[in-house]
Order: structure tokens, then C-alpha cells, then sequence
């Protein structure tokens, strides 16, 4: 039987549910309506629940989808999509700073940089916090320091914690045979794809016919997948990213946003404008703003000549300073510069999120990407490792943190993170599979150059 993930109306439902409580909706008489007639929770981790739903219940979640789509939102006036309107609440807007064009070794390394922090995550991703900590300890590497093992892991710890089990073949330390494929590393291939064909200039409808050319349906996830969906029934963007999509604030715009941030160095403004085109086709609100304040950030420090702290305020400049991830950005930060111990900060950040938000959510893991990158002061293995221990979306948060924390690094990254890698790239996107990083990296620093 299949029960393709991220689709399917009866698990959309619940977390819409969810959705709607976050974004200032009032969804409990639906709610009611929906668990009255039998319907289920959202699947906890799993994209699709086990077995199908009668017809009349798959029938009644498409129903309820539309009638929470057209709730009032007491949110909706400081926490716009429209870019202007976004602007217009950013009264720090930042302005292009003088700088060179940096180095092709310099994206390599943001390149590899992304590409270590995402393997480092893979085995562990969907695993619970609890879980993560347990497996590091059974093999003395905790705090976490080098890729994950199953060498010396006790049969019993592996049967309650079970590696992913996609990644695990590919992804454990004593398996790595170069860099799997991974839709962390896809989204960048195809916006260097977008940079290639369309220029600075591209729009959303060029992202989506994109996609519709090199982007194989079964590598997309949540939001991407939703809106794939939405592209083939004939909607077209930012519908696709409204119709039907409970995963409109999750995590998949922000792990898009690199090369937004790569080719725009000194111009946090030019490169949030960059991803707010691209993120539209799949998400609103503040899953458009992780997207704008990732690609800020990593405009800032393409650059080379500011540390983390400073990065990371000028991604806060983009996106409104009284939005849900604004907040959860500064909870963050403020966890961080308080607490020595990192484990402390992820606790709490836990307590304020876990119990509301998928581990999937823009919102908990934008927080913990900044918190990493705060705590270990911008440090490439401090800061993936934080990041990846934290839980949640693990393989997306180490690959975003290892990008930035790259391009901080006065020196090149360490041999025991990058020699695995073997300079291999696994994908299926275009034709870059078994592609070079140095090969990337100049790529990049093509379309940098580019006016």
C-alpha cells in the first residue's frame, strides 16, 4: 500500500490544526468538528499516518483545510508575506557595504562547509533529543565532536533509537563514501541552476518552472512538495504556497537561501530580497522571514570581515521585529550569551517549543541555528556540533550553521570533517551529480561576478 508523505488531506488536517493555533487563527471549532467524526492527530514524525481514512473522513479534512484557510488571523497586519509591507515594518532596512568579490576558496569552503554540517546530522535526524544524547554518549563523543558510529552502540540503544534509515548507509562515520544526496545540498544546486539561466532578476514563476524541469517530485518534502502538487493542479504562485500547505512556516525556504546570501556579499538587503522571490512559490510569513534572515546573514559574512554576532543582527534587520521567529531569534540569542553550557540552552529551548511546534518548524529550529552560531562564537566544529545535538531538523540546521560558520573560518576547515567528502557530490538535480566542491565553488563565484 502506498501512503505517499506530506499529502495526504487527513494528515494535513492536524496540522493545519496546529498551524492555525501558531498564526493567531482560532481553529478550536473545527477541531472539534474534525475529532467528533473520528479524525486523528497529525502524524508525530512520520510524513503520512499508517493506514488510509474512510472516504468520508479524507473528504471532510479537505473540507475543513479550505474553511481554516479562510479564518481571520490577528497576526496578519505584523506578520506580512508582501515584500513591501515586510519593509515597510523593518525600520533598519540595511544598505549595500563596500566590498570585494571574494575568493572561489572562500565558497568552497561554505560549500563544504554546508555539506559536513548536513552529513554530520543525517544519521540522527527524526531521532529525539533524548535519543541523540544517549547514542553520542555510548561511544564517548559527547559533547558531540566527530560524525556519529554505530561502532560500540549497545543493541538496545540502537532498537530504541534507530538510525534514519535513509541516512545510516551513507552517513555513519564508518560508512561515508563521499557526500550523499540530500535535499540540503539540492535546494543550492538548483538555485545555482536559477542563477545560471535567469540572473538576479529571476522570478518565483521561474523558480517553479524550474523545478517542474530538474527537480525530481519524489526529492521534495512538506512545503516543496505541497506546492509541487499545487503547480500540476495549474495554481500559480504565491497560491502554491497558500493552497492547502500546513508546512507554509516550516523549514524548506531556509534551507534555499544560500546561494541568495553567497552571491550578494556585502548586500543583506539584495540577498533577503533574493530568497523572500524564491521562498514565496512554498511559504508565508515567517517561514519566508527564516528564508530572508538566513540569506542576510550569510551575505554579511560572505563578506569576511565581520564576526557572528554582527551577522546575525544584520539578519534580524530584514525581518519584522515583531514576528514570531523575531522573537524566538532574540529568545535564542539570549539563551546563549547566558549559559555556559550549551545543553542548558537547548533545554529550555525544548521546553519553550517542542510541546507546539513540528520539529520541522522554521520557527524552533531558526532559533537553534542562531543560539549554535552564538554559543560556539562562530567556531565551524563548535558550532555544527551544537547545532546537530540540539535536535529537531538535524541534517537542515548543521548544513545551514556549517555554511556560515565556513565562511567565518580564517583557515581551511579540518581534514577529519572534509576528507570523507572526497570532493564528490551525489545528487540527482541536473547535471551535477558527482560534481566537485571546487567545481561549486567556482561556479559561484561565477554568478557572483555576474552583474
Amino acid at each position: 500500500m502506498l501512503r505517499l508523505t506530506w499529502v495526504q488531506p487527513e494528515d494535513l488536517l492536524g496540522h493545519e490544526l496546529r498551524q492555525a493555533a501558531q498564526d493567531g487563527r482560532e481553529p478550536t471549532a473545527i477541531a472539534a468538528r474534525w475529532r467528533a467524526a473520528g479524525g486523528a492527530e497529525a502524524p508525530e514524525r512520520a510524513g503520512a499516518s499508517a493506514q488510509p481514512p474512510t472516504r468520508y473522513l479524507r473528504l471532510l479534512a479537505e473540507d475543513l483545510l479550505d474553511e481554516l484557510a479562510d479564518l481571520p488571523s490577528t497576526l496578519a497586519d505584523q506578520e506580512p508575506t508582501d515584500l513591501a509591507r515586510i519593509r515597510a515594518l523593518c525600520p533598519n532596512w540595511p544598505t549595500p557595504q563596500a566590498t570585494s568579490s571574494p575568493r572561489p576558496a572562500r565558497f568552497e569552503a561554505a560549500w563544504l562547509g554546508r555539506a559536513v554540517g548536513c552529513l554530520l546530522g543525517k544519521p540522527v535526524e527524526k531521532i529525539t533529543l533524548d535519543g541523540i544524547r544517549q547514542l553520542a554518549r555510548a561511544t564517548g563523543n559527547w559533547p558531540l565532536d566527530s560524525y556519529f558510529t554505530a561502532r560500540g552502540v549497545p543493541a538496545d540503544l540502537l532498537a530504541a533509537h534507530p538510525w534514519n534509515r535513509r541516512s545510516a548507509p551513507t552517513s555513519l562515520a564508518e560508512n561515508i563514501d563521499g557526500m550523499p544526496e540530500d535535499d540540503d545540498l539540492n535546494y543550492p544546486l538548483l538555485n545555482l541552476l536559477l542563477l545560471q539561466r535567469h540572473g538576479k532578476d529571476f522570478t518565483t514563476a521561474d523558480v517553479a518552472k524550474l523545478w517542474l524541469d530538474e527537480l525530481p517530485a519524489g526529492r521534495t518534502f512538506t512545503a516543496e512538495r505541497i506546492a509541487y502538487r499545487n503547480l500540476l493542479t495549474g495554481l500559480e504562485p504565491p497560491r502554491t504556497a497558500r493552497h492547502r500547505n500546513p508546512f507554509r512556516e516550516w523549514i524548506g525556504a531556509l534551507i534555499r537561501a544560500d546561494l541568495h546570501g553567497w552571491t550578494n556579499p556585502g548586500d543583506p538587503a539584495a540577498a533577503a530580497e533574493q530568497a523572500h522571490r524564491d521562498a514565496t512559490l512554498t511559504h508565508t510569513a515567517n517561514g519566508v522571514y527564516a528564508a530572508m534572515f538566513t540569506a542576510a546573514v550569510i551575505a554579511t559574512a560572505t563578506t569576511g570581515t565581520h564576526d557572528i554576532h554582527t551577522c546575525l543582527h544584520t539578519g534580524l534587520t530584514v525581518i519584522p521585529p515583531n514576528s514570531r521567529l523575531a522573537k524566538a531569534i532574540q529568545h535564542a540569542l539570549q539563551l546563549a550569551r547566558k549559559h555556559q553550557d550549551f545543553d542548558e540552552v537547548v533545554d529550555q529551548l525544548h521546553a519553550t517549543y517542542s510541546r507546539t511546534h513540528h520539529w520541522v518548524h522554521a520557527i524552533p529550529n531558526t532559533a537553534l541555528i542562531a543560539a549554535a552560531l552564538t554559543h560556539a562564537d562562530g567556531d565551524f566544529t563548535g558550532s555544527i556540533c551544537r547545532a546537530v545535538s540540539g535536535g529537531w531538523d538535524t541534517d537542515s540546521n548543521g548544513a545551514t550553521v556549517g555554511s556560515i560558520a565556513a565562511l567565518l573560518s580564517d583557515t581551511a576547515l579540518p581534514d577529519r570533517w572534509t576528507a570523507p567528502l572526497k570532493n564528490r557530490l551525489a545528487t540527482s538535480v541536473g547535471d551535477f551529480n558527482g560534481i566537485g566542491f571546487d567545481t561549486l565553488a567556482r561556479l559561484t563565484h561565477q554568478e557572483t561576478a555576474r552583474p
